[in-house]
């Protein structure tokens, strides 16, 4: 995306020969000392090819002949991980919490009261002190009753408690099934009793919040560990059921008559059972073992250059998600620092943090950090809006040296000039030292990842993966700026393309191979648990032993190795004239239009057009009201007939200029004036839209806008 440069002739003449002579002196000095000439040979050279013909399966040119399933030799479970690590950086800072220094609630001028923090200085755990917690809390559990190979439950906000927790079940052989924090309670009851639980792992908030009520649900419960170390006491608890906070398990756990011989796990015994966030109905529970997850941290690893014990990484996705889990798991196998914060604590102006403080990035200053699109399309639409209200002259000056900026990088070029003139504030953002952020969970729009490489000046590395595949599957090189892709196959992994003549996508297609993505390789989990029926459908063993996956997703691979996502089988709707419509590929085209914040596109096999749901960007829709002198609250904006006429046409105007085809772009809309979080039940905790759940919300309107009411 380039910003359009509405700019008086004369004047854009000027910058550009400034900016020519600068180039000028400087360029011979800095072209060497950079290594830019080095970057951009990397960035256009071939990153995998196809080891069998135009279907593959494709591997990364480092491991074509074999593929990666660990890092160091004889370190292939993830007791024996976190142990090289505790050996290896025994001092170093390892899992950081920031103190809270106060709360207080802050009154709103529509009423509502927001609890607002002040907090301090990050607390840290060491590599040795984390260790060592895991250990005794492990042997706690095992005192507790908690048998190696019999499951035990996590039910938690991401923080180092979680860490520690899932290491020490990680050592004593437990396998740790991980939930949601935002799951309902029918899905949250269906994983526990489905995986017989009698340890769950919880936070004081989320046992009083969410699982108390389902208690007498989970028959088989019989020990609930609270993380938070002030004690509480507990009524209203169900007769059978224990209460501990983790400090005594911990302590139970160092007395020498309860330390046990610890049977240490295989490579093949299950670390996980992740259960899914549920976007297509009851979360099922993937099946992870220690060499899977082994295998996929070793592929993320190798796309990340210079990782080491000097980077500091901020957690605050959800620890149940693969991205987030296996991010943190890469970080302690390289000694980093990992400071956890929230979404709603992650910078200054963030939600929870009291004006005038400080939120974790600009405390915490994280050099790494992985972020699901709905995050960053915030940010890039929080920036956009104030440089719209910046004075004329600094909006000018921003345009030119983004669009500057942007030629730049395009040729492998950086612009210290400029990053430190114009983009150092909107880089403080996330405290000034990013060098790489991991982009995963969804796709991510063009002008969002040109935003981030440009204003954040640091690379956007787009990966993709599922939870069946742990997470592991492709990322792109940190030297590659080319957008809407997602790289070349992790060492740990290898791509096939299988056709689908429904959808007319063969490996035979010209210029480029298309098909289902089928992703093979050590980090390929064992399946989901209790559902033979879906293992049979979703995964396979080839003739080589290899075990492969069934992804549901259409890519095709270009020339260099690198992979696109073009569209989804769960996506594809036949209209009534017979024409196929992916929604999911119209939703990541009208994202981009600065209106919307979210879109749900659907269609009605027995009707011949599209409709959509959107929240519209807040701000924008207000001041889009004031203009057309309409009044009211943003509820009766949206219920506006004449503002979804304009909304709608605006959309219309952003799919034609996209190249959507006449029968892809919606015909009607509805307007939301509620923004959809995990939440409300609406989207998954990585953003992901829940279609089924979108449907059943909308019924009404999807009546009215194909019933002509």
């Amino acid at each position: 995306m380039k910003l359009k440069e509405d700019i008086n002739p004369l004047l854009l003449h000027v910058f550009r020969s400034a900016v020519w002579v600068y180039s000028v002196i400087t360029f011979i000095p800095w072209y060497f000392f950079s290594g830019a000439g080095s970057n951009l040979k990397r960035a256009r050279r071939i990153k995998a090819r196809s080891v069998s013909g135009p279907a593959g399966p494709y591997r990364a040119i480092n491991s074509e002949e074999k593929l990666v399933a660990w890092q160091h030799p004889g370190v292939d479970t993830l007791d024996k991980m976190f142990e090289y690590a505790a050996e290896r950086f025994p001092q170093r800072d390892c899992l950081g919490t920031r103190e809270v220094l106060s709360e207080e609630d802050e009154l709103q001028p529509n009423g509502k009261v927001f609890k607002k923090v002040i907090l301090g200085n990050y607390n840290w755990l060491t590599y040795e002190d984390a260790y060592r917690a895991a250990k005794c809390f492990g042997s706690g559990l095992a005192a507790l009753g908690q048998k190696p190979q019999c499951n035990i439950a996590i039910f938690c906000e991401t923080r180092a408690e979680w860490i520690v927790a899932a290491q020490a079940c990680f050592m004593y052989n437990f396998p740790l099934v991980t939930l949601y924090a935002t799951l309902g309670p029918m899905a949250i009851s269906h994983g526990l009793n489905e995986t017989e639980v009698t340890h769950i792992i919880t936070s004081k908030d989320l046992l009083q919040s969410r699982l108390k009520a389902i208690l007498c649900d989970v028959p088989r419960l019989q020990y609930v560990i609270v993380v938070d170390s002030k004690p509480t006491s507990w009524p209203n608890i169900p007769r059978g059921i224990t209460i501990y906070s983790m400090d005594a398990v911990m302590e139970m756990g160092s007395k020498p008559e309860n330390t046990v011989d610890r049977r240490q796990p295989e490579p093949s015994d299950i670390a996980v059972i992740m259960y899914t966030s549920g976007s297509t109905g009851i979360p099922k529970g993937v099946m992870i073992s220690h060499g899977n997850i082994i295998a996929g941290i070793t592929g993320m690893a190798e796309r990340i250059p210079n990782l080491n014990e000097a980077d500091t990484y901020i957690g605050y996705l959800p620890l149940a998600h693969v991205l987030e889990l296996s991010a943190e798991l890469v970080c302690i196998s390289h000694g980093c620092r990992i400071g956890y914060s929230s979404p709603q604590t992650l910078a200054d102006q963030s939600t929870k943090i009291k004006k005038g403080s400080k939120g974790d990035t600009s405390v915490l200053k994280p050099t790494l950090m992985a972020a699901v699109p709905e995050i960053m399309d915030r940010i890039y639409k929080n920036v956009m809006t104030k440089v719209e209200e910046m004075s004329k002259f600094q909006k000018m000056l921003f345009v030119l040296a983004y669009n500057y900026k942007m030629e730049q990088i395009s040729r492998g070029y950086s612009t210290p000039l400029c990053d430190s003139l114009v983009f150092k504030q909107v880089r403080a953002l996330l405290g000034g030292n990013m060098r790489v952020l991991l982009s995963g969970g969804a796709p991510l729009s063009a002008a969002t990842q040109h935003f981030m490489n440009i204003c954040m000046c640091c690379p956007v590395g787009q990966g993709y993966g599922l939870t069946e595949t742990c997470g592991a599957g492709t990322i792109s090189e940190i030297w590659d700026y080319s957008t809407g892709r997602v790289g070349a196959p992790l060492v740990c992994s290898e791509i096939t393309l299988k056709d689908w003549e429904e959808g007319g996508y063969y490996s035979t297609d010209k210029p480029n191979p298309r098909g289902e993505i089928l992703i093979g390789g050590p980090n390929v989990t064992m399946g989901y648990y209790k559902n033979e029926t879906k293992n049979c459908d979703d995964f396979f063993v080839d003739r080589n032993g290899q075990r492969w996956f069934c992804t549901g997703d259409i890519g095709e691979f270009h020339p260099d190795g690198c992979l696109k996502i073009i569209d989804r089988k769960k996506d594809l709707v036949k209209l009534q004239a017979g024409e196929y419509v992916s929604l999911g590929k119209v939703e990541a085209v009208l994202k981009n239009c600065s209106l919307i914040d979210n879109i749900c596109a659907y269609a009605n096999s027995d009707q011949s057009y599209v409709i959509s749901f959107v929240v519209p960007n807040h701000k924008q829709l207000m001041a889009m009201a004031e203009q057309m002198q309409v009044r009211g609250t943003l509820e009766e904006i949206c219920n506006n007939s004449q503002m979804e006429k304009e909304v709608l046409r605006i959309i219309t105007e952003a799919a034609i200029s996209a190249k959507l085809e006449r029968f892809e772009i919606p015909k009607k809309i509805r307007l939301s004036a509620e923004p959809w979080t995990p939440e409300t039940g609406l989207v998954t905790d990585a953003f992901k839209l829940k279609r089924k759940e979108l449907k059943t919300h909308y019924q009404e309107d999807i009546e009215r806008m194909y019933g002509g009411k």
